[in-house]
């Protein structure tokens, strides 16, 4: 009979019952437990498999670049940084509201650290997510002006629930890049959360994508746009001497900005 049970669960793909069945059986026979019981038991296995492929699917997808959460994040080396503040927005109500997170600063600020580290929170609680280095990006929405394929890529781009860009800043963008960055961060508004990691270096105080009079010069980010901005110090590397202070960068002073505020 068991060996019937293991054929129709492979072909109804049910791996979890049937990775799981022989031992649920054996316990339940020696616990006299009711059919309800084991059956509760098997799809509770399936369920727990499902799951678990479901994960590693969406992990998988999101093209972290590095396997780090916020667990592994050096909070002791950044103590200008509000671990308890971060806690928080690993509660991850900003994607419920369809908020959008700027992380600004130099390099080496843990900038990417935290934004891959809010990602990953957002993955393993069922969002479906995608991480972007920014020329990546730009290049991938580019090269679908060449196909006629950017309707579809921003349909897809604009469906994911958390998109993280990151190393923004910086970069001497020609107008059809802007516009194609433009219009996929427009049909995100108000509706989906994007988490960007703005670089810039010391003694830089705007923002800037390298051009001027496009769409994207003036972009207003959200309504709500909750930004990590200020003096941090860097936490990949000391001074040459190996004695000196971490080397400065941006402020952890988490606020909110107004309704109406763009980049200028």
């Amino acid at each position: 009979m068991r060996a019937a049970i293991h054929t129709l669960l492979a072909e109804l793909h049910f791996a979890g019952m049937a990775q799981t069945l022989d031992r649920v059986l054996d316990g339940a026979e020696q616990a006299g437990d009711p059919p309800a019981a084991v059956l509760l038991a098997l799809l509770g296995e399936e369920h727990r498999h499902r799951q678990e492929r479901s994960l590693a699917y969406r992990l998988q997808q999101a093209h972290l670049p590095w396997d780090w959460s916020l667990d592994t994040f050096p909070f002791a080396r950044q103590q200008t940084v509000d671990a308890s503040h971060i806690r928080a927005l690993a509660g991850l109500g900003f994607i419920d509201r369809a908020e959008n997170l700027v992380l600004i600063g130099p390099p080496g600020t843990g900038k990417t650290g935290l934004a891959i580290g809010l990602l990953r929170q957002a993955l393993v609680n069922g969002y479906r997510s995608r991480f972007y280095n920014a020329q990546d990006l730009i290049d991938e929405l580019y090269a679908s002006l060449a196909d006629h394929s950017t309707t579809r890529l921003l349909k897809r781009l604009a469906a994911y629930d958390v998109l993280a860009i990151d190393e923004l800043g910086y970069m001497n963008l020609k107008p059809e890049h802007a516009n194609a960055l433009f219009q996929l961060l427009e049909q995100r508004y108000a509706r989906k959360s994007t988490l960007i990691a703005w670089r810039y270096s010391a003694g830089y105080g705007g923002w800037d994508f390298g051009i001027a009079n496009t769409p994207i010069a003036s972009l207003r980010v959200s309504t709500k746009t909750g930004q990590l901005s200020g003096t941090l110090p860097s936490i990949r590397c000391r001074d040459r001497d190996g004695a000196g202070p971490w080397h400065t960068a941006c402020s952890v002073t988490f606020r909110e900005a107004s309704a109406d505020r763009t980049l200028p």
